[in-house]
């Protein structure tokens, strides 16, 4: 995978970091993108140190002039790009329907759906140009199933799910490959949020399976 060029969003903790290690030990070039510079840096230098070429870019996925930023710098560093995982998002805010506000669904809209929707604009800008790629989305075991309490980010998740088999229709022809990986629950501070507590201690509550690491090769 050394000719391999990876851009991950929401690459800084959990599910993203997990994948950015991933790649860099297969020896992919990994560009990394986040909002907080110092986190971002520590991670290109643990990636770095794995042998991987690897650019900290910051950029937020709900702004257009950041995410076309974002590809450009990208495709500037490594000279192309093959792989975008799409992992930026958030939980939300976890609550009943009756505490729900139009800035709580505007929130996690912005990021788990305009971003992807922004990122896969952009990537398929830079794909076609090359005639091959390959874009996964990070969606959730939410993205077709009710949970309840989580109303808005599963609802945001759903729209992953149908805009990724969407624009997957779109490219069938064109050598783009689009896909969405649905993870269960997984040990991230994102889930930890979500339930107010670790995973080990939820894990039958929530699903039965047994806990999963983020700094597992998952993706």
């Amino acid at each position: 995978m050394s000719t391999q060029v990876v851009l991950i969003t929401g690459a800084l903790t959990g599910i993203g970091r997990a994948a950015a290690v991933a790649f860099a030990k297969k020896g992919a070039k990994v560009a990394v993108a986040g909002r907080r510079d110092e986190v971002g840096k520590e991670l290109v230098k643990e990636l770095r140190s794995l042998g991987s070429e690897a650019e900290f870019i910051n950029a937020d996925v709900r702004k257009e002039d950041d995410v076309r930023a974002m590809v450009d710098k990208t495709v500037a560093r490594f000279g192309h790009l093959d792989v975008a995982v799409n992992n930026a998002a958030t939980e939300g805010q976890v609550g009943p329907i009756t505490d729900q506000t139009a800035e709580s669904f505007a929130a996690t809209f912005e990021t788990n759906v305009l971003g992807v929707v922004l990122s896969m604009k952009h990537e398929v800008r830079v794909m076609q140009g090359q005639g091959s790629g390959s874009i996964i989305n990070i969606s959730s075991t939410y993205g077709h199933r009710g949970a309840a309490f989580a109303s808005i980010y599963a609802g945001a998740k759903h729209a992953v799910e149908g805009i990724t088999k969407s624009v997957a229709l779109e490219l069938a022809k064109s050598g783009i490959r689009v896909n969405a990986v649905a993870p269960g629950p997984t040990d991230t501070g994102m889930l930890t949020r979500f339930t107010g507590t670790s995973y080990s201690s939820r894990r039958t509550e929530l699903s039965g399976l047994p806990a999963r690491s983020s700094t597992s090769t998952a993706v």
